[in-house]
This record gives structure tokens, sequence and C-alpha cells, in this order.
């Protein structure tokens, strides 16, 4: 019994939350937004498969050199601090 409660309190509380939304418009606001935003995704230029390899290609080479650099900087500070101490 203490489940059905819960639940019908849930149920009331949405019904509520929905009802004062759709009463002042947001709902209407928000699909609104969400029109909008589809038109816009529409007039995007997506990269085709081969431009989307290449992009994955550099960013993944960068990251490799980026890591690369880190750990040398860090090897030779080490050595420095180790030369001091």
């Amino acid at each position: 019994m203490n489940e059905y409660l819960s639940l019908i309190i849930w149920v009331v509380v949405i019904g509520a939350a929905f009802f004062y939304a759709w009463h002042k418009g947001y709902l209407k606001d928000l699909a609104d937004y969400v029109q909008g935003t589809k038109e816009e995704l529409r007039k995007c230029t997506w990269p085709s498969a081969e431009e989307l390899k290449g992009s994955t290609a550099v960013v993944m080479v960068s990251i490799v050199l980026l890591g690369a650099y880190t750990v040398g900087v860090d090897f030779v500070i080490t050595l420095v601090v180790r030369l001091i101490t």
C-alpha cells in the first residue's frame, strides 16, 4: 500500500508540473527550441567518412606527440631536480 501511495504522489507531482509548464507556455517554447535546433542541424555540413578518418588521425598523432613531449620534459626536470638534491 505504501508503494502505491508513493507512486500516486509522484504521478500527481509530475502531472502538476506538466500542467504548470503547459499553462505558462513553457512546453511550446521547448517545442519551438527543439524545432529550431533541428532546422539549424539540417543546415550544417557534416564531414564525409574520409574527412572524419583524417581528422581523427591528426588528433591521435597530436595526442601522442603532446604526451611524448610531456613525458620528455618531466624526465628532464626530474633529472635536474635529482642533480640539485
